[in-house]
């Protein structure tokens, strides 16, 4: 007898339609190709079913039956095992004395890897992939397109490394100090490469979704929405201050060139991270979640530009041994006299029902 099995690895049949599996015998073959056309057009396991049938009804010298078999939508080793146990009960399920050999039917070499779990059972006689036949036309061509900008599988291993490619020629432009000819077409090539790498990652989801938490905080009076444009432009101007510190450091080494970066910018970014952080705070405290260790961050934030400070000037030589000592020790004891002292007020104020009940009202 000739088993002509139809494999959805992937399990898309059990998915999307009510059918158990396996399926065996050709009407019910059938009816879950029909059930499956009709909840997804496009999936491809629809003609690997109606492949399956016609191969069944087209082979009259032997005994021929006809079963779907599927796996699990993960499609990994849990996938292969569960179509080696659907293929025991169909093998099972066969009332004869004959030896069965086995016709498989996919479509694509993903479903093909089950080969060797299913030649353990049974012997097969070949692979079936089902290739549908479409029209090279324009309009085919564009609904391809937009399938794989669609699709998040496609797009990430696509798409990313396209836009990675398209990004190569306007990096080594803007590497290029002397701005040779060719930067039009380096600035065309590195604005397709952006856009190609944002359809590719997801970008436009992280735009929505930022673009929808601002609306929502301008709408409930969130005061983070200020602090935030605050920080923004104080880390553009702590940029340019960084750039202008290290102009004046021309036959600066490597080194010295990240610590002049660091000593020009450090108060400005320090400036925006208390910013966020005071602001961050008022909303914990307007929503009534307010805790006292919140109030740690802007003076870990001074503590840690103060370090910054000290060490970058010293690399500089702008400031002598004793000076960085006591950035590194004022910074330190700033960062832990905070802990301390807001971990005890929380503990104190915590304690005191009378104090909690007067905030919670």
């Amino acid at each position: 007898m000739l088993l002509v099995l139809c494999v959805d690895l992937d399990d898309d049949l059990g998915r999307k339609t009510d059918f158990d599996t396996p399926v065996i015998g050709r009407d019910a073959v059938e009816e879950a190709a029909v059930a499956l056309a009709t909840a997804d057009p496009e999936d491809s396991d629809v003609n690997v079913l109606f492949e399956g049938i016609h191969i069944h009804d087209s082979i009259t010298d032997e005994a021929v039956e006809v079963a779907a078999v599927t796996g699990t939508e993960a499609g990994d080793v849990a996938a292969n095992r569960a179509v080696g146990e659907e293929v025991d009960t169909v093998l099972a399920s066969l009332a004869t004395g004959e030896d069965v050999r086995a016709l498989l039917v996919t479509d694509g070499a993903q479903d093909e890897s089950v080969v060797p779990v299913i030649r353990s059972r049974i012997h097969i006689d070949g692979v079936r992939r089902v290739v549908v036949r479409q029209a090279q036309d324009l309009e085919s061509m564009y609904y391809t397109i937009k399938q794989v900008l669609d699709d998040p599988e496609t797009r990430g291993t696509i798409l990313v490394p396209l836009g990675i490619l398209l990004l190569i020629y306007p990096l080594a432009i803007l590497a290029d100090a002397l701005q040779l000819p060719g930067s039009a077409l380096g600035i065309i090539s590195g604005l397709l490469g952006l856009y190609v790498l944002a359809r590719g990652l997801g970008a436009e989801d992280l735009l929505d979704e930022t673009v929808d938490q601002v609306r929502s905080g301008l709408y409930t009076g969130r005061v983070t929405i200020i602090t935030y444009v605050v920080a923004a432009a104080l880390l553009v101007i702590g940029g340019v201050s960084g750039a202008q510190a290290v102009r004046e450091f021309p036959t600066a080494s490597a080194p010295q060139v990240l610590a002049a970066l660091v000593y020009g910018a450090v108060q400005w970014f320090a400036a925006a991270g208390v910013t966020t952080s005071f602001g961050r705070v008022t909303d914990e405290y307007l929503s009534d979640s307010f805790e006292w260790r919140y109030l740690n961050a802007p003076f870990y934030v001074l503590a840690i530009a103060v370090v910054l400070r000290g060490v970058s000037g010293f690399f500089l030589e702008l400031v002598g041994i004793s000076y960085l000592a006591m950035a590194l020790t004022g910074g330190t004891l700033l960062g832990l006299g905070s802990t301390l002292a807001f971990a005890v007020a929380e503990t104190r104020f915590e304690a005191d029902p009378a104090t909690s009940s007067g905030r919670g009202s």
